[in-house]
């Protein structure tokens, strides 16, 4: 008797688990109308919902047909307690949370359904995603966020809302295409919320009032960062893309606060790249040394130094110039704090403890700590910091929140390296740019918190 063929039937565009994503945006609509403890409470509804009752519905919530059970599990909880994050964040900026949700929801549910349908080439830095995807990801979100933001936060004016929403979309469609494993209900709205309120904050005002030193600025900038990839380079302690990015990434990290954050960022690769070559011998023959004797590309020099460019240009576009100055220097001093005490650390000693469990390790492990090289970390942090201070570009406050900072983004490091990164669900890369922005994000958070004075027009800091 021949067999019975089954028609193969195409997966519709919008999964279940989807569906009830983008519906639970509806109640984003309510927050001009709730304080954010009433907001927070229907965050902590929705996730009972999601545990409790949709799991007796007999609905297929996979992400794909492949998922696994614990795949499901995670993703609707993961949802309603970003949602709720966003609210504790930025309980003052409902506007804010509202922008974030709905790039997650929407973005991430477009991208899925254009990716899905349209195919097309891939993206350079991840094959399994899809220029259509990306684009869909980018045009839904920032719809999404405009509209949320404007029925939220109706004062702000139309055109900076429209700007701000679109960068901030863009943000998180770089995110959502990321080669990670973690789910990107959890990524896109932190890094979308951050981006959004540090962006939030830029003035037209203090731009304009800048422009006039910003055009010698930018030929020193260009031609003492040209040199040092060139030096960079030649000395072979980075890749050329290293040096392409470096030399991107130094201008803008220039343009900030001219040599002295410069000299930040400097701080850090002299040191990185002291440490990486001091003892290599050693390092190599135990198989923990750095591959092309320590030359960094342009993922490293991004995951190091983009906070910093970031913050650094936030220094001459806000009213927060001395708050931004204080975030800067302890993204700068976590990175040198996480390469020294992973340098020294694997010199010093062959074996390590995991930070999550103070079980012995063998040195370099992900989230493996010594002794030695925590203590070295904190030297290098400390020496950024305290360069800075000699600089005038903050006061002891200031220089105090940015150690506390650097101190403590480089624990999440430790922290994020013996978990998520051993299970492959993040690379290295990736676990230093957190360390590195979680380190300038809480400097921000408390500089703001105590009232950093706002900036007098026109003070752009020295050449």
């Amino acid at each position: 008797m021949p067999e019975l063929s089954i028609p193969h039937t195409r997966p519709p565009l919008f999964s279940t688990r989807k569906i009830v994503h983008i519906s639970m945006l509806s109640f984003a609509f309510l927050l001009p109308y709730l304080t954010w403890v009433q907001a927070a409470g229907c965050a902590l509804l929705a996730l009972l919902f999601n545990v409790v009752i949709l799991p007796r519905l007999e609905v297929d919530l996979r992400k794909r047909p492949e998922d696994a059970a614990g795949a499901i599990w995670t993703g609707i909880v993961i949802y309603p307690l970003s949602v709720l994050t966003l609210i504790l964040f930025y309980r003052h900026h409902l506007h804010i949370v509202g922008a974030a949700w709905a790039i997650m929801a929407l973005g991430d549910g477009m991208a899925s359904v254009t990716g899905g349908a349209l195919r097309g080439p891939a993206l350079p830095w991840n094959r399994g995603k899809t220029w259509s995807g990306f684009l869909g990801f980018l045009v839904a979100g920032t719809v999404g966020a405009y509209v949320l933001t404007r029925w939220i936060a109706p004062t702000l004016p139309p055109d900076f809302t429209l700007r701000i929403c679109a960068a901030t979309a863009l943000a998180g469609a770089i995110t959502e295409s990321l080669p990670i494993r973690l789910d990107d209900n959890a990524t896109v709205p932190l890094v979308a919320g951050a981006f959004m309120f540090c962006v939030s904050l830029i003035a037209r005002s203090q731009l304009d009032s800048n422009l006039p030193y910003l055009g010698r600025r930018i030929l020193l900038a260009a031609a003492v960062n040209l040199v040092l990839a060139g030096l960079a380079l030649g000395l072979k302690t980075v890749t050329r893309s290293g040096a392409v990015s470096g030399f991107l990434l130094g201008v803008a990290v220039y343009l900030g606060y001219g040599y002295k954050s410069f000299l930040m960022m400097f701080a850090f690769f002299v040191l990185g790249a002291a440490t990486t070559r001091f003892g290599y011998a050693r390092k190599a023959a135990r198989g923990l040394a750095e591959k092309r004797k320590g030359a960094r590309n342009w993922h490293q020099a991004l995951a190091n130094t983009l906070p910093g460019a970031f913050f650094s240009i936030l220094v001459i576009t806000t009213l927060h110039e001395r708050a931004f100055l204080v975030a800067l220097i302890a993204a700068f001093a976590e990175a040198a704090g996480d390469t020294v005490a992973s340098e020294i650390g694997q010199w010093a000693s062959s074996q390590a403890r995991l930070i999550t469990t103070f079980k012995v390790v063998p040195a370099g492990e992900d989230g493996g700590v010594s002794l030695g090289g925590s203590l070295a970390g904190l030297g290098a942090s400390a020496v950024v910091v305290g360069l800075a201070w000699a600089m005038g570009m903050c006061g002891p406050a200031g220089a105090a929140m940015a150690f506390v900072a650097a101190a403590a983004g480089n624990l999440l490091d430790s922290v994020l390296g013996a978990t998520l990164q051993r299970r492959g669900l993040l690379t290295n890369n990736t676990v230093n740019f957190a360390g590195t922005s979680f380190s300038g994000g809480l400097a921000l958070a408390m500089a703001l918190h105590i009232g950093f004075s706002l900036t007098p027009a026109h003070s752009t800091g020295p050449l």
